[in-house]
């Protein structure tokens, strides 16, 4: 199940940058992808436990609320929903060593 999660957790990422350039435009997107790097991504050199959440929040959170701006609302909150989700189980301790020792 662990992998599942991380493989959803991955793709939960993509769907939010995609989000993020339908949704902002291009420029979103990068920046988005930029924000992840620094402050989200399991090797971010500003990440830690107070940036990562709150860096997570705000990219999900762009996306979510592009899409809904867009007229997508269903689509907004079908991606905030699975993104809350999948975060959340990647937070359960057996998901968490997984992707500890995958990014070593």
């Amino acid at each position: 199940m662990g992998w599942t999660v991380l493989a959803l957790v991955f793709l939960d990422e993509v769907l939010a940058v995609v989000a993020l350039g339908y949704a902002w435009g291009l420029l979103a997107a990068v920046v988005g992808v930029a924000v992840w790097g620094i402050f989200a991504s399991p090797k971010a050199p500003l990440g830690n436990a107070v940036t990562r959440p709150v860096a997570k929040v705000v990219v999900f959170g762009a996306a979510s609320a592009g899409l809904w701006l867009a007229g997508h609302e269903v689509l907004a909150v079908a991606l905030l929903v699975f993104s809350v989700v999948v975060n959340a189980l990647a937070l359960l301790p057996g998901v968490r060593a997984l992707a500890v020792g995958a990014t070593g």
